[in-house]
C-alpha cells in the first residue's frame, strides 16, 4: 500500500491532467447516445476505406487520414469503429492536456494545480470530449510541435528542429492549416537571424522540412497523385482577388436589402467589423471562467510573461486569428469548433492569469476555483434528451425497406443508422417535398410532427402515409413516410 501511494506521490502534474481527461472524456462519452454529424461521416468514410481502400475513401473525403486512422486500428484490434473512434480522439484530448500542463510548469514551477484546472475545464475544447472530431488530432500534434519548439529552444540541436516539422506535418494530416504553425515558429525565430547561432538555428528549423517537402511534392506531382481539391480549396480561400469579390458581393447585398439606405456605403466596414468583434466575443465566451482575471489590472500583467516565455503559442495565436477571418470573411458563417484552437493557444495566459490573481485574492480565487470545477462536469455531463429517435428510425428502415429503394432522409445519421452509411441529402426537405420533387422518392425520414397542419393536405395530395412515428424523451419527432 505504501508503494502504490508513493507512486502517487511521484506523479506530475502533467500526469494528472492526463489521468483526469481521460475520465472526462470516459464520462462524455457515457452520456452520448447517438454520434454527431460529423462522426458518423467519419465513421463510413473508415467503413468505406476498410472496405474499399483508399481511392473510394478519398472519392468520399478528400482529406481522409484520420477516418484511415480509424479504419486501420478497427482492422487490426477488431475493435468497434465506434469505439476506436472515441478511443483515439480521448487519448489525443489526454496528450494535448499533458502536453500544455507540461509546456506551462517546466517554464513556470508552482501552477501544476492551476494548469490542470484550466485545461480540463476551459469550456473552448472541453466540450467536445463526447464527439469524434479530427481536431482532436489537429489539436494534440500542434501542441506537440509547440512543446517541443519549447525544449529545442532550450537545447538546440538538428532533431529537434526535424520532431517538430514531424509533428506540424502529423498535425496537418488532421486539419492542413496546422501548416501554420511554420510560419509562426519561422517568426518566431526571425529575430535571431542577426547572428550566426541565429542563422543556424533558422535552418535547423527549416532547412530539411523544406528539402522535404519539395521531395514529397515532386513526387506526388510525378505520380499526379496531387490532392488538387484540397489545395485548390485553400488557394482560393487565401486569393486576395477572390477574398475581395465574395466580400464585396455580400457587403453589396447587405447594403442593398438590410441596411437603412444612409449607411448603405458603410456596409462593408459594418460586416468586417461585426465578424471581427463576433470572434472575439466568441473567443472570450469559451474561455469560461477563465476570463475573468483579465476583469483585473493582475490578469492582464500575465501578458508580458506569456509573450516572453510562450512565444511560439503567441505567434501561432496571432496568425490563427487572421486565418480564422480569413475563413469567415470567405464563408460568412463562424464556429465555435474552429475557434477553439485559438483558445487553446492562449491556455498558458490563463494559467498564468488565474495563478496571478490567486496571489493578490487567495480567498475569493476559491470561489472561481470552484465554478470552474461546475463548468468542467458541465462541459461533459449532458441531461439534455438524446437523440434516440435517428437510432429507431434507422433501425425501423434496415427491417421494413430496401436499401435501394429512393429514400430521402433529412438528417443523414438516420442513413448511418440503418446501416447504408452516411450521405448528405442534396435537397432541402422543402424542396424535396415539393412538386417538382416529390416523384423521386418512395420514402421520407423526415423530422416533424404528425399534427404539423400542413402534413395531412400534403399526405392526400400525393397518396402518401405515415408508416412510423419516432419521438425522443423531449418530444422531438421523426416520421417514415410512403405510400
Amino acid at each position: 500500500m505504501q508503494g502504490l501511494i508513493d507512486q502517487v506521490n511521484r506523479l506530475r502534474p502533467s500526469h494528472w491532467a492526463f489521468i483526469g481527461s481521460l475520465v472526462l472524456s470516459w464520462i462524455a462519452v457515457h452520456f452520448e447516445v447517438t454520434v454527431s454529424k460529423d462522426a458518423a461521416f467519419y465513421l463510413d468514410a473508415a467503413q468505406t476505406f476498410n472496405e474499399q481502400g483508399v481511392a473510394a475513401t478519398l472519392a468520399k473525403f478528400n482529406w481522409p487520414w484520420f477516418p484511415i486512422l480509424i479504419g486501420v486500428t478497427h482492422s487490426v484490434t477488431g475493435v468497434s469503429l465506434e469505439a476506436i473512434g472515441y478511443l483515439w480522439c480521448a487519448l489525443f484530448m489526454a496528450g494535448t492536456c499533458a502536453l500544455l500542463v507540461d509546456a506551462v510548469t517546466r517554464r513556470v514551477p508552482g501552477v501544476g494545480g492551476w494548469a490542470c484546472l484550466v485545461v480540463l475545464a476551459m469550456p473552448a475544447f472541453n466540450g467536445f470530449r463526447g464527439e469524434i472530431l479530427r481536431e482532436f488530432g489537429f489539436w494534440f500534434f500542434s501542441t506537440l510541435a509547440l512543446w517541443l519548439a519549447l525544449r529545442w529552444e532550450e537545447r538546440g540541436g538538428w532533431l529537434g528542429g526535424i520532431l517538430i516539422s514531424a509533428a506540424v506535418a502529423m498535425a496537418a494530416l488532421f486539419r492542413l492549416e496546422a501548416i501554420l504553425l511554420m510560419g509562426a515558429l519561422f517568426l518566431w525565430r526571425l529575430p535571431g537571424l542577426r547572428s550566426a547561432a541565429g542563422l543556424r538555428s533558422m535552418l535547423q528549423l527549416v532547412l530539411i522540412p523544406m528539402l522535404l517537402g519539395g521531395a514529397v511534392l515532386g513526387g506526388l506531382l510525378a505520380t499526379d497523385r496531387l490532392p488538387l481539391e484540397r489545395a485548390q480549396y485553400y488557394l482560393a480561400l487565401l486569393d486576395p482577388r477572390v477574398m475581395f469579390h465574395n466580400f464585396s458581393a455580400i457587403a453589396e447585398q447587405l447594403g442593398s436589402e438590410v441596411l437603412p439606405k444612409y449607411s448603405a456605403d458603410d456596409a462593408g466596414k459594418i460586416l468586417f467589423f461585426g465578424f471581427l468583434a463576433t470572434s472575439v466575443l466568441m473567443f472570450i465566451r469559451l474561455l469560461g471562467p477563465f476570463g475573468v482575471p483579465f476583469l483585473f489590472r493582475d490578469g492582464w500583467r500575465s501578458l508580458r510573461p506569456y509573450l516572453k516565455s510562450f512565444s511560439p503559442f503567441a505567434w501561432a495565436g496571432g496568425l490563427y486569428f487572421i486565418v480564422l477571418m480569413v475563413f469567415y470573411v470567405q464563408q460568412f458563417f463562424i464556429n465555435s469548433r474552429y475557434t477553439s484552437f485559438l483558445n487553446l493557444l492562449a491556455v498558458p495566459l490563463a494559467i498564468l492569469a488565474m495563478a496571478e490573481l490567486a496571489r493578490r485574492f487567495p480567498r475569493g480565487i476559491k470561489v472561481l476555483a470552484s465554478v470552474a470545477v461546475v463548468v468542467m462536469l458541465a462541459n461533459v455531463i449532458s441531461l439534455s434528451a438524446k437523440k434516440t429517435h435517428y437510432v429507431e428510425a434507422g433501425h425501423w428502415l434496415a427491417q421494413n425497406v430496401q436499401r435501394s429503394d429512393a429514400i430521402y432522409y433529412e438528417d443523414p445519421r438516420i442513413r448511418y443508422y440503418a446501416g447504408w452509411g452516411y450521405h448528405t441529402p442534396g435537397l432541402s426537405r422543402e424542396e424535396a417535398m415539393s412538386d417538382e420533387h416529390v416523384a423521386e422518392f418512395r420514402y421520407y425520414a423526415i423530422e416533424v410532427k404528425a399534427d404539423e397542419p400542413w402534413l395531412k393536405p400534403w399526405l392526400d395530395k400525393h397518396g402518401r402515409r405515415i408508416l412510423a412515428d419516432f419521438k425522443n424523451a423531449k418530444g422531438a419527432t421523426v416520421l417514415v413516410i410512403g405510400k
